[in-house]
């Protein structure tokens, strides 16, 4: 290989790994949304609070759904945030800080995306729960159409997750069998 090629394709490779970077300002913006969803968090209970009068259990269990969704998405996205940066772009540098969370520095990318999809199911299940719930009042119609969709979406959600296990669960039995023999 000659000097000029070899010096070409070194400062393309660094080209490269600095380019890792360009995904910083994605996770500085997965911040914004987390201050969006506090705000509706908050925003909500606060609505809720002025009207307590008229809330029944239903209404509550609605509103606790609703809270529960929004806190299961800013999860989510803190896992994602966390875990995306240490996985493509650095690693964090607070090893030694007494509120570092225990998972931090141990999820792989097959471990994202397992956890990506198990919050993606439980937030579509809470999203379908919420759906059922007022099916009992007999003033309020039932989207039969709707409800059917929901029911489609989650169910492809949960075999998306299996299959993704499974995937998971075959690639490591492969590289175990690789590493063996």
């Amino acid at each position: 290989m000659s000097p000029l090629s070899t010096k070409l394709e070194r400062g393309l490779e660094l080209v490269l790994f600095v380019s890792r970077w360009l995904l910083a300002p994605l996770y500085l913006g997965m911040i914004a949304a987390l201050v969006l969803i506090l705000y509706v968090f908050f925003h909500e209970l606060v609505e809720q609070f002025r009207h307590a009068n008229g809330l029944d259990g239903e209404g509550v269990i609605l509103l606790s759904l609703s809270l529960i969704d929004l806190s299961l998405t800013a999860n989510l996205i803190l896992i994602v945030m966390f875990s995306g940066y240490e996985n493509f772009v650095s690693k964090l540098h607070i090893a030694n800080h007494e509120d570092r969370p225990s998972w931090m520095g141990t999820v792989d990318f097959s471990g994202l995306k397992l956890k990506l999809i198990a919050s993606i199911v439980a937030i579509s299940g809470i999203a379908l729960l919420r759906s059922f719930l007022p099916l009992g009042d007999r003033s309020v119609p039932v989207e039969g159409a709707r409800i059917a969709w929901m029911v489609a979406i989650h169910l492809t959600f949960v075999v998306s997750g299996v299959l993704l296990a499974l995937m998971d669960w075959l690639t490591s039995r492969t590289e175990e069998h690789g590493h063996s023999g």
